[in-house]
């Protein structure tokens, strides 16, 4: 399987990298940017990638193309490689956020009436290997869907689900990492408050929160369930939890998903 990247910044140079990392084969790897600074940076990094500034060039031979671009650059790209593209041996896979499938086939019906497009959402932790990753897809084929969920496999963990979930499947993982690193830094302000040094305080929040995934996942308990064994009646857990319920804990984090979904 042979991969193409259209875009080396950030999402597109992650997902590089991150392949390279897992021991996906460099050669069978091109990357293209306008930049050519983004370019040399990634064939340094990641020895034996094909790196370019010509699109058109870099999807020749390759079976699936990703579109790792902005949403409002997307049509410019499907313009300037849909006559490059052999529809029926190459598959697309954007990653633009918010441009459905359906907005994809309009862009390319002057180009092919039959063509396998995916979309992606991955997020940042890819570039450690740690990604949680979605997919959908119109009119893939089952070899298609395996090898796309093996290739974001590399990146993390991949789930296939509906378009009409993306949304909120976005706002849940993609923006929701960086909800994450908001609550890793109110949590250590506050620990500095208390009397804890920045550093020692964020070493200790991403222990107890790398505890509390493994509890989770050992378990396969409700996350309530677990609060309840370190709430005892009258204790400090719960006055804590309930203080930052009157601050607008969990309305906060509904109405941020509900908002990146839109």
């Amino acid at each position: 399987m042979k991969v193409s990247i259209i875009g080396g910044g950030n999402m597109g140079g992650a997902i590089a990298r991150g392949l390279a990392a897992s021991g996906f084969p460099p050669a069978d790897i091109a990357v293209s940017s306008p930049r050519r600074s983004t370019l040399d940076a990634i064939a340094k990094s990641c020895p034996g990638i094909t790196v370019s500034t010509d699109n058109r060039a870099v999807i020749k031979g390759t079976d699936y193309i990703v579109l790792a671009v902005k949403p409002w650059v997307l049509p410019s790209v499907l313009d300037e490689i849909a006559p490059a593209i052999a529809f029926r041996d190459q598959t697309l896979v954007s990653l633009a956020a918010g441009i459905s499938l359906e907005d994809i086939g309009k862009m390319l019906h002057r180009y092919s009436s039959d063509r396998s497009v995916f979309r992606a959402i991955p997020n940042t932790a890819m570039s450690v290997g740690a990604s949680m990753t979605f997919v959908c897809h119109d009119n893939a084929g089952e070899q298609q869907i395996n090898d796309i969920v093996s290739l974001f496999d590399r990146l993390g963990q991949t789930a296939v689900i509906e378009e009409r979930l993306i949304g909120a499947a976005t706002a849940l993982c993609s923006c929701g990492i960086a909800y994450v690193m908001r609550y890793i830094r109110a949590a250590t302000e506050g620990a500095v408050e208390l009397g804890l040094y920045p550093d020692k305080a964020k070493e200790y929040m991403l222990a107890t929160m790398k505890g509390a995934v493994a509890l989770l996942e050992a378990t396969g308990n409700n996350p309530e369930s677990e609060i309840d064994k370190v709430t005892t009646p009258g204790g400090i857990t719960i006055k804590g939890l309930n203080a930052m319920e009157r601050a607008g804990f969990t309305a906060a984090v509904i109405e941020g998903l509900k908002a990146s979904a839109k």
